[in-house]
């Protein structure tokens, strides 16, 4: 038997207006969501998945269940998009812990995750960190390219490569928890991770201090160091526990296998030898000509970059010179106009620098735009929901 007890706190910070976090616990599910947009819905959104996550996971709990109900808000959230135009480009993250049944009939705590809102494990007064941030900077990290000091000061560090609702395809982090009786579980949007060091997190999370007290703590000390985004914490100790019979550690997609043609077993009748043979040579030529088409259709449509559409700032699919005869394709316009940017910003903007999703361009040009604003806080700018509502943090 696995049973644990919670508490729950959420505040809207000192610089918000609203507050676009959504956070849920109950004696078997707990789930923070922050959603991102602005004006283009973040709180809907946030809102949306905890409602299908509790949903989906209520009528079949256990890690397929689970991770159903992140590809459930998934759908509900790009179909709210779509159906309502004002809420385009509302997305959120997500992170929950589900107590799953496996098939042996052992229930035990499963991690799900999409986004920057984190999960951290404390035990005897020890933080250990269990969420990958699906960040441009952390993935940087990942890659080698940056140090986790540098990814927490890089202003790419909020732009995600993951998010509810941003592409009809998702990815989720899916882990079984292993966990002892009085190990405690944090889950936080970023606006409490962002605030505080590990240290803090550490001595405000953990036992003695009781759970409501403790998540009132956090959010009290997110708000002293600033409160630049919205504050939520849920927090949940463990009375009894159990590891699953197979533990999971894993990224599950949505997205289709690749179709693979099959193979066709050759006749070997010694008359049709030769004929054999030269089958199998036009199959393998058939198939490196296909091979090659599809990869380079993959590498002509696999980035994403800004350019200047007639004034506007607008979104392109492709590599921005084209590739043989895959040439960029037009996906959207931002309605951020071009006159409205810095002098390096215009310089990068002319330099077309591709970028590995939709939402990270978005991010971009809202960033652009946000700091031209910040340089003429006096001047009227004609942006809308279009763009600035996926740039978080």
């Amino acid at each position: 038997m696995t049973r644990w007890r919670y508490a729950a706190a959420t505040d809207t910070g000192l610089v918000r207006q609203n507050n676009q976090d959504a956070i849920y616990v109950d004696d078997r599910l707990a789930i923070v969501a922050d959603g991102m947009g602005g004006h283009a819905a973040g709180d809907v959104a946030a809102t949306m998945t905890i409602e299908a996550v509790r949903a989906e996971f209520g009528a079949r709990a256990n890690v397929e269940g689970l991770f159903r109900a992140i590809e459930r808000a998934n759908h509900d959230v790009l179909a709210d998009a779509s159906t309502n135009p004002e809420h385009f480009g509302m997305g959120t993250t997500v992170i929950a812990i589900g107590l799953t049944e496996d098939v042996q009939g052992v229930v035990s705590p499963t991690l799900v995750h999409v986004g920057d809102s984190r999960a951290y494990q404390l035990r005897d007064g020890a933080l250990r960190r269990l969420s990958d941030d699906h960040s441009v900077a952390e993935e940087w990290v990942r890659m080698g390219r940056l140090t986790p000091d540098e990814a927490a000061v890089h202003p790419r560090r909020h732009q995600l490569t993951r998010g509810v609702g941003v592409e009809s395809t998702i990815a989720v982090d899916v882990m079984s928890l292993e966990a002892l009786p009085g190990d405690r579980v944090l889950l936080c949007s970023d606006g409490l991770s962002n605030e505080l060091d590990d240290d803090t997190l550490a001595r405000l999370a953990s036992a003695p201090r009781g759970l409501d007290e403790a998540v009132e703590s956090l959010v009290a000390a997110a708000r002293a160091a600033g409160g630049r985004d919205n504050i939520s914490a849920v927090l949940v100790e463990f009375d009894e526990v159990n590891v699953a019979t197979v533990p999971v550690k894993r990224t599950i997609s949505s997205s289709p296998a690749p179709v693979t043609a099959p193979t066709t077993r050759p006749s070997v009748r010694r008359r049709a030898r030769v004929t054999w043979r030269v089958w199998a040579a036009a199959l393998v030529f058939v198939g490196v000509g296909l091979g090659f088409v599809a990869i380079v259709h993959w590498y002509a449509y696999s980035t994403y970059y800004l350019a200047n559409d007639a004034g506007t700032i607008a979104v392109y699919q492709g590599q921005p010179s084209g590739v043989l005869w895959y040439h960029p394709k037009f996906l959207l316009d931002t309605n951020f106009p071009t006159s409205q940017l810095t002098s390096a910003d215009a310089a990068s903007l002319r330099a077309m620098t591709t970028e590995p999703s939709v939402a990270v361009a978005l991010n971009v040009a809202a960033t652009w735009h946000q700091r031209w604003v910040s340089g003429h806080p006096h001047s009227t700018t004609t942006s809308t929901s279009t763009t600035s509502t996926i740039a978080k943090g």
